[in-house]
């Protein structure tokens, strides 16, 4: 029996997906897109998911982008892939749709249209194994995931630029440093850091994180004067069913929370 090349777990609220083609850098396959977005697509429609961790299976690579041997011809694609074209099968896409954090455990490599898929999420965490590379311009692809917009948007235009114009990769503890990964962990700690954060946002008042998430993506599409519009207005609709019991009741978890964390 072929193994699976997308691994999923459900535990306490969280959904855990790995990317499974290790020896093969957990490369994007056309049956790994389209795993990958199905289930993105199947755990839209489930309620008990709140926090989606993305990884790689194996060490050294969390994914080394599309499998070039498949787009050379060199690679059949699998027989469960599917007829319909490649480009059906979107997972930056279906990720975007996504109304729930995805946190992305950055375990190896993240190359390419990997590095698209890491940025798709909502937080990265790096073990020190991390790196980042863009290599459209060496392999001779234009993106179409969304990595020439949303890298500048993270780490600078011109930290950008000299990423993907070059193709070098980016080490862990610069990643870190440019605001690529929002904190890096020690290899055998990372999917326990994520699993911490994870059951963190999950503790959040029922419903706020999924919205709290709208507003913050719509905004940030937009200029600073068109985001503070969607933020009122969103305020304006949320304060009208908030009740005076309602956030005694908050205050003291918020308190108590506070007291735990500075002890």
């Amino acid at each position: 029996m072929a193994e699976e090349v997308l691994l999923i777990e459900k535990s306490d609220g969280i959904a855990t997906l790995t990317l499974n083609r290790p020896k093969s850098m957990n490369a994007l396959s056309t049956q790994l897109r389209r795993a990958l977005a199905a289930a993105f697509a199947d755990l839209t429609d489930d309620p008990q998911t709140q926090v989606v961790i993305l990884t790689g299976a194996g060490e050294r690579a969390f994914c080394a982008g599309l499998d070039l041997k498949e787009l050379a011809g060199e690679a059949e694609p699998a027989q469960d892939a599917g007829d319909a074209p490649a480009g059906d099968a979107d997972p930056v896409r279906v990720m975007d749709a996504f109304d729930r954090p995805i946190i992305g455990a950055i375990n190896g490599v993240a190359i390419t249209g990997g590095f698209e898929i890491a940025l798709a999420c909502d937080v990265l965490i790096g073990s020190t194994a991390a790196r980042f590379s863009d290599t459209h311009a060496r392999v001779g692809i234009m993106p179409g995931w969304g990595l020439s917009q949303r890298l500048s948007r993270v780490v600078g235009i011109y930290r950008a630029k000299e990423l993907s114009l070059t193709g070098n990769f980016l080490s862990a503890e610069r990643a870190e440093q440019w605001g690529l990964l929002n904190r890096v962990v020690p290899p055998q700690a990372l999917m326990e850091s994520c699993r911490a954060l994870a059951k963190d946002m999950i503790s959040c008042q029922p419903g706020m994180v999924p919205a709290y998430k709208d507003v913050i993506d719509r905004g940030f599409a937009l200029s600073f004067g068109e985001g503070r519009g969607v933020e009122r207005a969103t305020n304006r609709a949320h304060m009208s069913e908030v009740t005076p019991e309602r956030i005694a009741a908050a205050r003291q978890q918020v308190q108590a929370r506070g007291r735990e964390q500075s002890g």
